[in-house]
């Protein structure tokens, strides 16, 4: 029976929750969202520029690995 109220206390709590955002706080909450896109565009950016750089370097790498294991190849094929 526990489960059930925790279900339905959940289901409470965010309905009251919806109707103090809209009917209440609205434009505290529009605030709160609008100060968060400029952050949230600027470390998005940070960590997309992160994951350029580093996937450069490992395309970077893996090529020069390729390489040289293709000259050792050719070189055995020599002996």
């Amino acid at each position: 029976m526990g489960k059930y109220l925790a279900v339905l206390g959940g289901l409470v709590a965010m309905a009251a929750g919806l109707v103090l955002v809209i009917f209440v706080w609205w434009h505290e909450f529009h605030q709160l969202v609008f100060g968060f896109i400029p952050p949230v565009l600027f470390f998005g950016g940070l960590i997309a520029l992160i994951a350029g750089i580093s996937s450069i370097k490992d395309a970077q790498r893996t090529k020069k690995l390729e390489e040289e294991t293709f000259e050792k190849r050719e070189e055995e094929k020599k002996d």
